[in-house]
């Protein structure tokens, strides 16, 4: 093909998939011609940004980062180059349940019919699970309906996006969020046009200032952050087993069948939508795979396969780091686990379960309970020198032995059982 176009020159945008990336550095090395990598322009940092930042730091702490990209592209400012309100972030204000008011948007995204699609799938054979219904997956085409969906979540959106950013509902699956996610990571649209939309709002009057810092910090904070981490640590950062954790995924990870409501919820979302919030991401579906000890790597398999906007250099550092703790504490200061007492205080899951959210022990408590207190346990070597998981450890000695051996108990029946929970 070179001779028959007589191409001189070789040049291509650097991709986003470190696999692709070894690719083709081996095919311009047997190139009889000049070849370029050009870096893409859809990223506030080059690769390298974060590890230079952090260098051999055992923790790269995401907060550091964020204010210096804050600095650095002149975001959410004053005229003496200081955050707005003398605050950088405002995530302590930014986690209120939804009582059911205000409403939600209405969703304006357009519909599609992919009827054609899926049925040229299905002929091919090729395996697959979740819901089949076209009608409900309402994902941005193009750049034209990708802007108009960032106009809706502006407008309609933003304003209360900061306070209901963590809380979860069985009444609606999208909240205040923007769906964004799936059209930035596919380049439909630019984050420095998005971010630049929600400043704007906040400084035009539209939207309060903790809604806009928030939304803006996932944008210009955690996803340039992960991207540094995933350039910095791949190969072998897949591989990591910092607990060593070997369970394989319950069965109901592929149909939602379970008679945990968080669990059903989240995951029928995600197999119906391709897309679940960060707070069902981390704090139910992670919690629960990180608890009961499910293997990392087929986690990291199982959300990359799920989610719509799951590319492998976002979704990998966010669900092996941040949600599995894998990597030993790299990107994330503590395993983020919780109780029934979390979810319960941030959604209505746990309203009508067959498990009681308040107990420990006994076939109704509550799997999420005894997990949680037998993970510190099973994991007390690792984790009691740490700073921020001393308070759980002085109240785990304060159990009795009876009730710590009967927890211990409840959890591994739990555990030999994950099918039929």
């Amino acid at each position: 093909m070179i001779a028959h176009y007589q191409i001189q020159r070789f040049e291509y945008q650097l991709p986003d998939e470190w696999r692709l990336d070894q690719q083709l550095q081996h095919y311009c090395q047997n190139l009889t011609i000049p070849s370029q990598a050009c870096d893409s322009e859809h990223f506030y940092t080059q690769r390298d940004e974060v590890a230079l930042l952090f260098g051999t730091q055992p923790h790269w702490l995401m907060e550091k980062f964020y204010r210096r990209m804050r600095v650095k592209h002149g975001v959410l400012l004053d005229d003496n180059q200081r955050p707005l309100s003398g605050q950088w972030n405002y995530d302590h204000d930014n986690r209120k349940a939804w009582p059911g008011a205000p409403a939600v948007p209405y969703d304006k995204r357009p519909r599609h019919d992919h009827s054609t699609l899926w049925q040229s799938i299905v002929a091919a054979g090729v395996n697959s699970f979740g819901a089949a219904d076209a009608d409900d997956f309402r994902w941005p085409l193009n750049r034209t309906e990708a802007l108009l969906q960032l106009d809706a979540f502006i407008a309609d959106g933003l304003p209360h996006f900061g306070d209901f950013q963590d809380a979860m509902s069985r009444r609606n699956w999208q909240l205040f969020h923007s769906l964004l996610s799936f059209a930035l990571n596919t380049k439909m649209l630019n984050p420095r046009e998005v971010v630049g939309r929600a400043e704007a709002a906040y400084r035009q009057g539209q939207a309060p200032l903790p809604a806009c810092e928030g939304f803006i910090r996932q944008i210009i904070g955690w996803r340039e952050y992960v991207r540094g981490v995933y350039w910095a640590k791949m190969p072998d950062y897949v591989h990591l087993n910092h607990f060593q954790h070997r369970q394989p995924l319950p069965s109901w990870f592929w149909t939602g069948e379970t008679r945990m409501n968080c669990l059903a919820a989240c995951i029928g979302q995600s197999l119906q939508y391709a897309y679940a919030h960060h707070i069902q991401r981390l704090m139910v579906i992670g919690n629960f795979a990180l608890l009961a000890g499910l293997e990392p790597e087929a986690v990291h398999r199982w959300y990359l396969g799920v989610y719509i906007d799951a590319f492998e250099w976002v979704e990998l550092p966010n669900t092996l780091g941040m949600s599995q703790f894998a990597d030993g504490g790299l990107l994330a200061t503590k395993p983020y686990v919780s109780s029934a007492a979390y979810i319960d205080r941030m959604g209505d899951y746990c309203k009508g379960c067959h498990y009681d959210k308040k107990a420990r022990t006994g076939e109704r408590a509550c799997p999420f309970n005894a997990l949680y207190w037998d993970f510190f346990i099973r994991h007390r070597d690792k984790l009691n020198r740490n700073p921020r998981l001393s308070m759980i450890y002085r109240n785990l000695d304060r159990f009795a032995p009876a009730e710590r051996d009967a927890i211990v108990r409840r959890a591994e029946a739990v555990l030999a059982d994950l099918d039929r929970l």
